[in-house]
This record gives structure tokens, C-alpha cells and sequence, in this order.
């Protein structure tokens, strides 16, 4: 009998400055078993500032905002082909870990879960 082994689907979050709402993301998912999760910043001083890679290896990309997906098209266009691309639409007025982030987080991401 042969075990399969499950892929994990792997989750990245982006936001502005990767301290609130991106990190909030990653931190939702961190536990989950089918989801690898990681988090980064759009801006130059983030505290996790967006790489290419960690865009190859995202299978969806989560961006907070639809201002984060314009940037991040025009900072990694070239990176971004083929890559599922998601806004969530979630402002920035929530504090890190904040229940109601938490909430949003979790409902909007659900449809993505493996």
C-alpha cells in the first residue's frame, strides 16, 4: 500500500507594511494542516519586504487591498503570470490579531482551503 502524500496548498499574504493584517493572515494559517502560510510587505520599509521568490512559491496570493494588487503588478508583473491573485478587500483599521481581522480573514480565505 502506497501513503499518499497530501500537497500543501501554500498561502502568502501581502499588505502594506507586513505588521498588521498580512501578518495576521500568515498567523491564521500557521497551525492549519493543509496550508503552508508566509506574509510580506509592499512597501520599501516593511518589516518583511515582498521578494520574487516568495511570489514563486505562493500557489494564491492574498492582498489586503485592490491599491496592494496594483502594486504589487506594477513592482512584479513579470513574476505574477499564472499566479491566483485574490483582494480581500480588508481596510486597514484592525490591530494585529484582532477577532474581527481574525473572522474576515478566515471567511474570506475559506473558499481557498484545500
Amino acid at each position: 500500500m502506497v501513503d499518499s502524500v497530501k500537497e500543501k496548498k501554500r498561502f502568502l499574504f501581502v499588505c502594506s507594511q507586513n505588521k498588521l493584517r498580512s501578518l495576521t493572515g500568515e498567523e491564521v494559517f500557521c497551525e492549519h494542516l493543509d496550508v503552508e502560510s508566509d506574509s510580506a510587505g509592499l512597501n520599501h520599509d516593511a518589516e518583511v519586504p515582498l521578494c520574487p521568490e516568495q511570489i514563486e512559491w505562493a500557489d494564491v496570493i492574498f492582498v489586503m487591498e485592490k491599491i496592494h494588487r496594483s502594486k504589487m503588478n506594477r513592482k512584479f508583473g513579470s513574476y505574477l503570470a499564472g499566479k491566483k491573485v485574490v483582494v480581500l478587500g480588508i481596510p486597514d483599521n484592525y490591530a494585529y490579531m484582532d477577532p474581527e481581522l481574525v473572522q474576515l480573514i478566515q471567511s474570506r480565505c475559506a473558499g481557498y482551503l484545500p
